[in-house]
């Protein structure tokens, strides 16, 4: 019998994470949750899709755990990557290890089940995530409506992708779902057109909703003045001032596809500018995640 081939891992496309993760000035207060996250690997036991757009270095849950004790996160949600397209095994097995206070975002399509959308249930997953802005994606804006009918029995919430400068009329597709919404990375604006530029009046005109939810994550996607994006502060405290019950923080570990690399105590200590009260530090880094995410 001949011997069954060696498996040979794809060389990573992008870059892994400082994995020197620097202690941060501010201290978090207890509770505190890392809203958004990703595992990755290894490949072996989690295939990657053959339509994703990018190979990640192996991002294991450990390094995570050990990045999220330094910077004094309590809590984490981890969302699925588009690497995996709808294959949700490495970030569920992650949500059942048991190695942190963990919550998790899905990605679902048409031939997902109500079983697996209650195994996911079981294990944590509290929303579904939708791609609508990378190239190839499976979703429109249009298939939100659809979705939201599927989850809102479970009290999910649907997560958005998306690039709001080129959806203008997104606050009114949006407002009239059944779910809470969620938008991540601040809908992709560019920090250099400014707090008055019609993407992020758009995200304002959605944070008078209230089933609208916002991720203060990505500066580095928004902007190029690192290590610490002071443009993008004007939008972090616009949109908490608009909607303080309903913001979140996250780290977008292990920062997948973006032209700088952070470490992730500087971007805890950014929270030290976007967020200068403390007890509104608190709503948003643990109040806001134990409601949206079902936290204990």
């Amino acid at each position: 019998m001949s011997p069954s081939p060696t498996f040979v891992p794809l060389a990573p496309t992008i870059p892994g994470p400082d994995p020197d993760t620097r202690r941060p000035r501010v201290k978090l207060p207890a509770g505190a949750g890392d809203c958004h996250a990703h595992v990755f690997g290894p490949q072996q036991q989690y295939p990657l899709s053959p339509h994703t757009g990018y190979v990640p270095p192996e991002a294991s849950i450990d390094d995570y755990v050990r990045m999220l004790r330094t910077i004094g996160c309590e809590r984490a949600v981890i969302v699925h990557p588009s690497a995996y397209g709808t294959d949700n095994r490495c970030t569920v097995d992650a949500l059942r290890s048991g190695k942190f206070a963990f919550r998790g975002v899905a990605v679902i399509d048409d031939k997902t089940t109500d079983s697996e959308l209650e195994d996911m249930h079981q294990a944590g997953v509290r929303g579904i995530r939708l791609n609508i802005k990378s190239k190839g994606s499976i979703y429109s804006i249009d298939s939100a409506p659809r979705l939201a009918e599927r989850i809102k029995a479970r009290g999910w919430h649907l997560q958005f992708f998306v690039d709001v400068r080129i959806l203008p009329d997104l606050d009114k597709r949006l407002a009239s779902l059944p779910v809470d919404i969620v938008i991540d990375h601040f809908g992709h604006i560019d920090a250099a057109d400014g707090v008055s530029a019609p993407g992020f009046q758009t995200l304002l005109r959605l944070a008078r909703h209230e089933r609208c939810w916002f991720k203060l994550i990505g500066p580095y996607r928004l902007s190029r003045q690192s290590p610490m994006f002071p443009d993008v502060s004007p939008f972090a405290r616009a949109l908490v001032a608009a909607a303080p019950d309903r913001c979140v923080w996250g780290t977008d570990w292990p920062h997948p596809n973006t032209g700088f690399m952070p470490n992730d105590g500087d971007l805890a200590d950014i929270l030290l500018d976007w967020i200068p009260d403390k007890a509104l530090r608190r709503r948003v880094l643990v109040n806001n995640p134990a409601r949206l995410y079902d936290f204990d």
